[in-house]
């Protein structure tokens, strides 16, 4: 869970964030798009698109609600368990 007290936030606010790998520093990409129980009315993952997309395949990072340490202003901060591959920015 979050450490911090959850404030409203809108889908199209929180598509516009940087998403952060705490673990090894690394930016993975803006959030996409979000996988929403709608029985409890809860948000279950968060999607981060993978390096370029294809036209035949789209990849995702999805990392789960747990794995999400804090959302700031501009972006959030997340802690998976195995760094991220590489890319030009890190």
């Amino acid at each position: 869970m979050l450490k911090c007290p959850m404030l409203p936030i809108r889908y199209s606010e929180l598509i516009k964030k940087e998403v952060v790998n705490i673990y090894d520093g690394c930016k993975l990409g803006c959030v996409c798009d979000l996988d929403i129980d709608t029985l409890c009315g809860r948000i279950n993952a968060i999607f981060v698109p993978k390096g370029r997309f294809s036209l035949k395949k789209k990849q995702y990072h999805i990392i789960r609600w747990e794995q999400i340490e804090r959302i700031g202003g501009d972006t959030v901060l997340v802690r998976l368990s195995k760094p991220a591959p590489p890319k030009e920015e890190c």
